[in-house]
C-alpha cells in the first residue's frame, strides 16, 4: 500500500511543482522515494508466484523518475505528480507486455498489455492476430477479464478506421486487427491504495491480464 505521507508529498508536489521547493523538502522527497519502493516489492512479492516470467524483475526495473521530459510539452512542470509502477514481462524488449500500476489522485488506474509496439513489432501481433484471432476473442471474453477491464482499450487514438494494409476489410477480426495497442485498463478509487491489502487486491486484478499478456509475447517471439 501506499503511505499516507507518500500520497500528501505528491499533494504538496502539485501545488509546489518547482526545483526550489524540491529542494527545499530533498528529505521528504528521499523518504517518498524509500515508501515507493517499498510499495513496488509488496507489489511484486504478490505479482511473482502468480506470473512466473516476473521473477527476474527488481525494485529498480519498475521505477520510473520523478523527472518530466518537457523538451517537447507545453507544460515545464518539471516533476511527475503521480506514482507510476511497470512489471514488463521480458525486460529485454523494449515494448514487451507487462502490469502498470498508477495512482494519481482522481485519475488512478491499472492497466496492462503492449502499448504502441514498433511497427515490425505490429506486425507480428496482427499476424498472431490474423491466425489465431480465436484464441484472443477467448481471452477477452473471459469471466474474470471481462469483469475487470470489460474490453481491450479502443479509442480514436488507439484505432485505425480502415483496415491495415495486408488484411482484408471483412477478415472475422477485424476489429482486433485496427488496433495500434494492445491494452486494456481498469479505474481504480484512490482510497485502495491506502488499504493494507492492496497489493494482493491489485495483483488478483492484474492477474485477469496474464492470458492476454501471454498471447501478446507469443506473437512477439514467433519468428517468421
Amino acid at each position: 500500500m501506499l503511505t499516507k505521507e507518500a500520497v500528501q508529498f505528491l499533494a504538496d508536489l502539485v501545488a509546489n511543482n518547482n526545483t526550489d521547493w524540491m529542494h527545499a523538502n530533498k528529505k521528504r522527497y528521499e523518504n517518498f522515494k524509500k515508501e515507493y519502493h517499498n510499495y513496488i516489492a509488496s507489489i511484486l512479492a504478490e505479482m511473482k508466484p502468480l506470473d512466473k516470467k516476473l521473477e527476474g524483475l527488481e525494485v529498480k526495473n519498475c521505477t520510473f523518475r520523478i523527472n518530466r521530459d518537457i523538451r517537447f510539452s507545453k507544460d515545464k512542470s518539471p516533476y511527475k505528480t503521480n506514482i507510476g509502477v511497470w512489471m514488463s514481462q521480458n525486460m529485454n524488449r523494449k515494448n514487451a507486455p507487462g502490469y502498470y500500476i498508477h495512482f494519481e489522485k482522481g485519475n488512478s488506474f491499472i492497466a496492462g498489455g503492449c502499448w504502441c509496439p514498433e511497427p515490425n513489432e505490429l506486425k507480428q501481433i496482427r499476424k498472431e492476430i490474423a491466425f489465431f484471432h480465436d484464441d484472443l476473442e477467448k481471452i477477452v471474453n473471459d469471466k474474470k477479464f471481462k469483469s475487470e477491464f470489460g474490453a481491450m482499450t479502443r479509442d480514436e487514438n488507439n484505432t485505425l478506421k480502415k483496415a491495415p494494409k495486408d488484411f482484408e476489410a471483412d477478415h472475422p477480426a477485424i476489429e482486433f486487427l485496427k488496433l495500434k495497442s494492445f491494452t486494456a485498463s481498469e479505474k481504480i478509487d484512490d482510497k485502495l491504495f491506502l488499504d493494507k491489502d492492496f497489493s494482493k487486491i491489485v495483483a488478483q486484478k492484474l492477474i485477469a491480464l496474464k492470458p492476454m499478456n501471454d498471447f501478446l509475447n507469443r506473437a512477439l517471439e514467433t519468428e517468421d
